[in-house]
């Protein structure tokens, strides 16, 4: 039975392989000190955060999420620890609340690996606090507890961190912090929430089901029952178009009582998700399957690097013994100690194929049925290509694969509108893949991929509805961007020179301006004549080249305002050209998500935080895909008078 916990109420811990969850309506920080007997914490060594996820016994999350679940090996503490605090921060600059008080109270749940629950604790009464200690596992006369602290900070990281005895709170928490600004800046961007009732089912087995030995920092979780039934039309919510009735073969003719269903793999099925649409079904079953590969795959990690520590632990302890120098029993030990180790991940490798051979059968039926916004560009469905009278919800920017498994590619999915620029990096210094090419053509390459981003964002907007500038200063892109410019898809011919680009970027800035004071003014609809109100994006290429202090000023300024009113930047550039200009322009790269041109395993999932390789959109050699849909755009914007 779960015991739900009240502020200073303890519980006992009966497993000491446990896993805790944490549930926040918005991204907060998890992490863990390790404390001594009176709770003083020794050092930044005994801190597990984002830039130090792992310490022997405690795993946690690399980044902000609203949801985390940290692998806690309590038999694996050093021994000198008695105490693990269980710390939750909001992170700073991230666009969220700034105090616990403005945000959903957060949950934490302690558990055992196969997910049951011992101890929940809902951490209300939080107002200006920025920090908080959620939770403290303790040691007391050999077995450990489970004690609910929520301890808030209105001084934050740093207050809390002082309060436990550390020296240099300030310089640790900025480090902590810093941390995780780096982490969000790579991630993809999570979903928005789904309302209460909008789950997704899964039904593939999770990862290591079959070995309740074997950790796992983020497993998923147990499969969700399917919602009651679906919504009759105008009922208020989405429409549940799950499948419950799935078999793994035919059925025999329904008869009194009913056979039960054969037992196996479920079959997957295309938009098998809850949503308005089968877009939105796809979109959400995709962000499904991205959720279940990173989880099984921390599960199989966490597993395996169990195995190894405890197989580390057990040869020096049989080395410390020195009857196990002599003879042969130091060989049987060690050979015994190999044996478990090797069974551990064995077992955890075979539970890990099993999700993936699942997951992989979802992706051969799902990939076919996406739509145009969502499928590669050798899918059919492009020789059907109609402009759409609707924008879509999401587009595809390319595709994420792990290394455990680089055939099985998830489609990288980005809601619309953007919420953030993209840059396109040309540098080779950053991608082992980039730097065996020639730095001519990681530059070709660099803005071919823009180019293949922009006619995907064309193609899914409806004829004038989206506006493309583009700035080219020294002319050195007019062969890559010609397919643009040919079809008289783009506002004007590419802005070349420095007059170029300040007109260009004083137009865009003008236009944020006016948006936004129309907004604050609440007439939103009383924009000055001949303001174009759709959304815009502005191609940058060969950044800097062109741009002087003013220039590079409006340029931050769109990259941070702009998103808000429909302005979003396509850097094309390679940072190390702006090194001149030092840190000045950090915050610039920060606010944009940065993809490649070549494979490359920079982004992060908003989970667990593992390195993804992203696999930039390709258009198939030889194929006329791109100018035919741009015809077509170009042909729908003249009809609509654009």
């Amino acid at each position: 039975m779960t015991a739900e916990l009240v502020r200073g109420q303890n519980h006992p811990l009966p497993d000491t392989r446990l896993e805790i969850r944490v549930s926040a309506g918005d991204p907060v920080v998890a992490g863990t000190t390790l404390g001594d007997e009176r709770g003083r914490v020794a050092g930044a060594e005994c801190i597990a955060h984002p830039g130090s996820p792992s310490l022997p016994g405690i795993e946690v999350s690399r980044q902000a999420a609203a949801d985390h679940r940290l692998a806690v090996d309590l038999e694996a503490l050093p021994e000198t620890v008695h105490r693990v605090c269980v710390l939750l921060a909001l992170p700073v600059g991230a666009g969220g609340p700034s105090r616990f008080g403005a945000a959903a109270a957060p949950f934490v749940a302690v558990t055992t690996l196969d997910g049951t629950r011992i101890a929940e604790y809902t951490l209300t009464g939080l107002d200006s606090e920025s920090a908080v200690v959620a939770l403290e596992l303790y040691r007391r006369q050999g077995a450990w507890k489970v004690r609910a602290v929520g301890q808030g900070y209105e001084g934050g990281l740093a207050a809390m961190l002082r309060d436990q005895g550390l020296e240099n709170p300030g310089e640790l928490a900025a480090t902590i912090l810093d941390a995780v600004v780096r982490g969000m800046a790579r991630s993809v961007s999570a979903p928005p929430p789904r309302v209460p009732g909008d789950e997704r089912v899964r039904r593939a087995a999770p990862a290591g089901a079959a070995d309740p030995a074997v950790p796992a920092a983020t497993s998923p979780a147990p499969p969700v029952a399917p919602a009651a039934g679906p919504t009759p039309h105008g009922g208020g919510g989405p429409i549940d178009y799950t499948h419950p009735g799935r078999r793994t073969t035919t059925p025999p003719p329904r008869r009194t009582p009913e056979p039960e269903p054969p037992q196996g793999p479920p079959v997957p099925v295309a938009g098998d998700a809850s949503g308005w649409s089968m877009d939105e079904r796809l979109y959400n079953q995709v962000w499904g399957m991205f959720e279940d590969l990173a989880r099984s795959t921390a599960a199989y990690r966490s597993a395996r690097d169990f195995a190894e520590s405890r197989l580390d632990q057990e040869i020096d302890r049989a080395l410390a013994d020195p009857r196990g120098r002599v003879g042969g029993s130091g060989d049987a030990a060690r050979a015994a100690a190999r044996a478990r180790c090797d069974e551990l991940t064995t077992r955890a490798r075979e539970a890990l194929d099993r999700d993936l051979t699942q997951l992989a059968a979802e992706s051969d039926v799902v990939e076919p049925a996406l739509p145009p916004a969502f499928a590669r560009w050798d899918s059919p469905v492009w020789q059907a290509y109609r402009v759409p009278m609707e924008i879509p919800m999401a587009l595809r920017l390319g595709d994420l694969h792990l290394p455990e498994r680089p055939a099985l590619r998830v489609p990288m999915l980005l809601r619309l509108p953007l919420e953030r620029g993209l840059w396109v990096d040309s540098g080779r210094n950053r991608s082992a893949a980039a730097a065996l090419l020639d730095e001519a053509e990681v530059r070709r390459l660099a803005l071919d991929t823009a180019v293949a981003h922009t006619a995907r964002l064309l193609a899914v907007h409806p004829a004038g509805e989206f506006t493309v500038h583009v700035i080219d200063a020294a002319g050195a892109g007019a062969a890559s961007l010609a397919p643009l410019v040919e079809a008289g898809v783009t506002a004007a011919p590419p802005a070349a020179g420095a007059a170029g680009v300040s007109a260009v970027l004083a137009r865009l800035t003008e236009r944020v301006d006016l948006v936004q004071m129309a907004l604050r003014a609440g007439a939103s609809d009383a924009l000055p004549p001949g303001v174009d109100t759709s959304e815009q994006l502005l191609i940058v290429h060969d950044f800097p080249h062109g741009f002087d202090d003013r220039a590079v000023t409006q340029l931050r300024y769109l990259a941070d305002e702009g998103p808000r009113v429909g302005v979003h930047l396509l850097m094309v550039a390679d940072r190390e050209d702006a090194s001149a200009y030092g840190p000045l322009l950090d915050p610039l790269w920060r606010a944009l998500l940065r993809v490649t041109p070549v494979a490359d395993d920079h982004l992060a999932d908003p989970w667990v935080g593992h390195a993804w390789t992203y696999e930039p959109p390709r258009v198939p050699a030889g194929s006329r895909v791109l100018g035919q849909v741009l015809a077509q755009v170009a042909d729908a914007r003249r009809l609509h008078g654009h």
